[in-house]
C-alpha cells in the first residue's frame, strides 16, 4: 500500500519546468526564482501561470489555483486520477522511472520528440478514443494522422495534427503533447469561408457536426490562443471568418480580439451556447437540433 505514496513522492521531485518543456510549453519570462508561462490548463493571451523554481510549485493567477506537479498533470488532463497522472509523467519523461530510487534532480535535459512514422489513423486504441469523443473517424482522418514517435529510444503513438511550421499536436487517451515547433494548423482548398477553432478536437467536432462544411470552408486551428495575432494575415483575404472558440473567459477574450482586428469575422459560439466547446456539445447526452452553418 505504500508504493503509490512512494511514486507520488518521487514524482514531486520532477521539475515542473522540465515537464512543461517536454509538453511543448515555452517560458514567456523568467528570473532567478520564477518562470512565467501562458497557462497550460486554460487558454489565455497574457502569461499568468507562475512556476516557483525554488519550491517547484505552480500557481495560475487567472483562476487562483496552484499545487505540485501531480496536481498540474491532473488539471491538464481532464481531472484524471492520480495513477493516470503518474502514468502520464512516465510517458512524457520516459527516463524518469518510478522503479529507480535516485532523484530526477541533476539529470540531463530530455531528448526531443522524434517522429518515426506518419500513418493513416488505424490503431484500434486511437479509433476508440475518437469514438468516445463522438468524432467521425473518417472525417478526422482526412486531416489528422497516426504518429509513431520516440523519446529516448522508447516508442509511442498518438493522433497528430501537423502545423504550418512542421510541428505536430499530439493527442492520445492519456495525455496531450506537442512536437516542436509549436504553431497553428491551416488547411486550405481556396474557399471563400475560413473556420477557426482553438484545438484539434474542436476542429474534428466541427467536421462531425457539419460534414458538408469542407465544401465551402478552409480551416485554421489555433493550437494556442497565443497565435491570434499571427493568423490575422491568413484570415484577412476571406469573405467571412467563422470563430468557434471556447465559451470560457479566455476564449471569449480571444474572440473579442479577433473580431476587433478582423471585420470579416463572426462569433459562432452561439451554436454551442451553454457548452464549453464544440466537443462538449457533440458529447452531450441530449442534444438539440443542430443548426446549419450558412
Amino acid at each position: 500500500m505504500g508504493f503509490p505514496n512512494m511514486q507520488c513522492d518521487k514524482a514531486r521531485e520532477i521539475p515542473i519546468t522540465e515537464f512543461l518543456k517536454r509538453s511543448g510549453f515555452s517560458p514567456v519570462k523568467e528570473n532567478q526564482n520564477s518562470v512565467w508561462y501562458l497557462s497550460p490548463i486554460r487558454n489565455e493571451t497574457e502569461a499568468s501561470f507562475k512556476v516557483s523554481k525554488v519550491l517547484n510549485r505552480w500557481y495560475d493567477h487567472g483562476i487562483g489555483k496552484g499545487g505540485n506537479i501531480i496536481d498540474l498533470v491532473i488539471e491538464m488532463n481532464n481531472r484524471c486520477s492520480v495513477q493516470e497522472a503518474l502514468s502520464i509523467l512516465g510517458n512524457t519523461l520516459p527516463s524518469f522511472s518510478f522503479q529507480k530510487h535516485n532523484t530526477f534532480t541533476g539529470r540531463k535535459p530530455e531528448a526531443e520528440i522524434q517522429i518515426n512514422k506518419i500513418l493513416p489513423i488505424r490503431h484500434p486504441a486511437l479509433v476508440r478514443y475518437l469514438n468516445r469523443r463522438n468524432i467521425n473517424v473518417e472525417l478526422a482522418a482526412r486531416y489528422a494522422k497516426e504518429i509513431n514517435y520516440s523519446v529516448k529510444g522508447k516508442r509511442y503513438f498518438a493522433i497528430g495534427l501537423e502545423n504550418v511550421s512542421g510541428g505536430w499536436e499530439l493527442r492520445n487517451p492519456y495525455y496531450k503533447n506537442a512536437a516542436a515547433p509549436k504553431d497553428y494548423s491551416f488547411f486550405s482548398t481556396s474557399k471563400k469561408l475560413l473556420s477557426i477553432t482553438e484545438g484539434m478536437f474542436d476542429f474534428f467536432s466541427l467536421l462531425t457536426l457539419y460534414p458538408g462544411l469542407p465544401h465551402k470552408s478552409d480551416f485554421l486551428i489555433l493550437n494556442s490562443v497565443s497565435f491570434i495575432k499571427r493568423v490575422q494575415k491568413v484570415a484577412l483575404p476571406y469573405s467571412r471568418v467563422g470563430l468557434y472558440l471556447d465559451n470560457d473567459p479566455a476564449g471569449k477574450l480571444a474572440t473579442k480580439q479577433l473580431m476587433a482586428d478582423l471585420s470579416n469575422s463572426v462569433d459562432m459560439s452561439a451554436l454551442y451556447e451553454g457548452k464549453k466547446d464544440l466537443n462538449q456539445l457533440l458529447t452531450a447526452p441530449i442534444q438539440g437540433l443542430r443548426r446549419s452553418v450558412r
